[in-house]
Parts: structure tokens; C-alpha cells; sequence
């Protein structure tokens, strides 16, 4: 069957979201969209966990459905982390999504997170714990979970990052990498941006809305020809499957917050190629280094080359 999802969202505890945005409205933002499976986001934070808990209840394998809802949407258990940690001579700053198969693993990973850090301040927490140990943490509460670097090209807190990321994922999660089988694109950057870099060429290109407002639901989403079922789902990813992973839905990325470089006080953004170093000319501070600069660096390729195992994608202007 025809699967719409959009697994990275976020709760109503974590920063800079609405706080009407429970899972009776993520239940009906779906619907109206026309989501097949939802994200949770936040199951790391114990009262949204509570909640999950109480309305929630088992669908498909691995899926959920909210307890007395007329609407068909299932969900998956989801979170982000915001890791803060040295590494190599660097302060790194990188989100990675968790997906999991069922509350008990959410349980096991929670625990132990509990242990690192502060999980009860922000739906995204923010850890001093290096990525590669959070991926072990992860698939040692089961080979089922998904990790997968979160918008990973936006500048500040991402893999790729201009400002705290790094050159391959290699460089971040060693001998872990293997184990990571997809990145998020994110706001500021589509496939064909992602194409020009060979080294992803195995790495499935997933898009989701990171939504913090349920009118914000599918900007971007995944759409799959596959069982309604979780693990279905993540076997497509793992496999890159052409034939049942359908397409992604991308937001325009020239619209997207970091696409450009530039300097939010002064109001200034600029192309790379148009920009003669790192310095605004408004005010002479250095300037945030994008998406586009960091895909320009990292690239082998020239603009325009698509790879043969490419997963189709569709642009389109997302509608509250």
C-alpha cells in the first residue's frame, strides 16, 4: 500500500513549539494532510512519554494508533537528540533522530539517557554525549532502532555542519557506520544537492516536516509502497528499495533558514559564489556559512549529477 510519512516532528514540551501540539492535533493534521504514519517526537521526555503510554495503543507491528479516534493514522515511536561534545579538537554540535519498534525499547534507551544527562528540560535534549556512543546506546536496546542524522547540512547542529559538524560520517560514527543507513536532508537542502556528494551514494535521502506546529505537518514526508508496518518500512530504508520507496517530498531549499550564507542581524544573505570570503559587509562580523557552501565544499561532483539508484523526489509548496 501507498505509505505518506513524516517521522520528525516534535511535542508540545519541546522549545519554540506550540503548545497545542498533542497528539489529538498531530492525530487530525494528519488526517486533513492525508499522513498515513506520524513520528511521536519526544519520547524521551517522561511526560510526553506518559502520554504516549496512556493514549496510545498497538496497531501493525511496531505502529500505533490514538485510543477512541475516528482518524486512521498510525505512529511511530521518535525523538531527536541534540548532542554537545569535544571530538577531534572541536566542540561538536550534532541532532540525530531515533526510530524505535515499541515503548519497551524506548524504555531501555530513556533510562540510560536519564543517566547521562537532563531529559526532563526540553523534548530535545541536549546531552554531552558523543553521537557514535548515543548509536550504540541505541542499537543495543535493539538491532530494530533506526539512527539517523537529523537536517543534516544545516550549520550549527548537524553532521555536516558548517560551524560544528564533520567531513563524512565516517569521522563521526567510526566503526559504527555501517549502521547508518539514511540522512535527513532537511529544510535547506534536496536530493540533487545531496547527489553531488558520492560518498552518500548508498545513503537513503529521507525529508521530513521537523515541525513544531501541527499546521506544519508534511512540508516534507517519505512516501512508500510497502506493508503498514514498522519494520517494513525500515527494511526500505536500509535497502534504498527503488522499487517500494516511492518518492520524497521536499520543501523548495532556496526557502529554507540556512540555504544561503549570510548574517541574520544585518539582514544579508548571499550566494558562494557572489561572496568574496566569510566576513558581512554590513557589519564586518563573520557570517553563517549554509547549506549550499557546505554541499559546495564536501561535493565531487558537478551540479546536475544523479546517481542511478537516485530516489525520486517531489518539490512542493507546503499549505498550513
Amino acid at each position: 500500500m501507498q505509505i505518506v510519512a513524516d517521522f520528525h516532528i516534535h511535542s508540545k514540551y519541546s522549545r519554540a513549539t506550540s503548545k497545542f501540539l498533542d497528539l489529538k492535533a498531530l492525530d487530525e493534521a494528519a488526517h486533513i494532510k492525508g499522513v498515513t504514519v506520524l513520528g511521536t517526537g519526544d519520547f524521551t521526555h517522561p511526560l510526553w512519554y506518559a502520554e504516549l503510554e496512556k493514549n496510545l495503543e498497538p496497531a501493525e507491528p511496531g505502529l500505533y494508533k490514538r485510543k477512541n479516534s475516528s482518524y486512521n493514522t498510525r505512529f511511530v515511536l521518535t525523538c531527536e537528540i541534540s548532542s554537545i561534545y569535544s571530538k577531534g579538537g572541536r566542540v561538536r554540535r550534532v541532532h540525530t533522530l531515533l526510530f524505535v519498534p515499541s515503548f519497551e525499547v524506548a524504555r531501555k534507551i530513556n533510562k540510560i539517557l536519564d543517566g547521562v544527562g537532563n531529559i526532563r528540560s526540553d523534548g530535545r535534549p541536549i546531552l554531552g554525549l558523543d553521537v557514535k556512543e548515543l548509536a550504540r546506546i541505541a542499537l543495543e536496546a535493539s538491532s530494530d532502532c533506526m539512527v539517523i542524522p537529523a537536517h543534516a547540512w544545516t550549520p550549527w547542529f548537524s553532521v555536516f555542519g558548517s560551524k560544528s559538524g564533520f567531513d563524512s560520517l565516517e569521522e563521526c560514527f567510526e566503526d559504527l557506520t555501517p549502521h547508518i543507513y539514511a540522512i535527513e536532508t532537511g529544510l535547506s537542502s534536496d536530493p540533487p544537492m545531496n547527489w553531488r556528494v558520492s560518498a552518500l551514494d548508498k545513503i537513503t535521502l529521507i525529508s521530513n516536516s521537523d515541525c513544531h506546529s501541527a499546521p506544519k505537518v508534511l512540508r516534507e514526508a517519505n512516501v512508500f509502497d510497502c506493508k503498514l508496518d514498522y519494520f517494513d518500512m525500515m527494511d526500505v530504508i536500509r535497502k534504498k528499495d527503488k522499487k517500494r520507496f516511492l518518492y520524497t517530498i521536499e520543501f523548495f531549499p532556496e526557502e529554507g533558514k540556512y540555504h544561503y550564507d549570510g548574517h541574520r542581524l544585518c539582514k544579508y544573505c548571499t550566494k558562494p559564489s557572489q561572496r568574496k570570503n566569510e566576513i558581512c559587509p554590513k557589519c564586518g562580523r563573520k557570517m553563517t556559512i549554509g547549506v549550499l557552501s557546505r554541499v559546495e565544499y564536501l561535493a565531487d561532483r558537478p551540479e546536475g549529477f544523479k546517481p542511478k539508484n537516485a530516489i525520486p523526489y517531489k518539490s512542493l509548496i507546503p499549505l498550513n
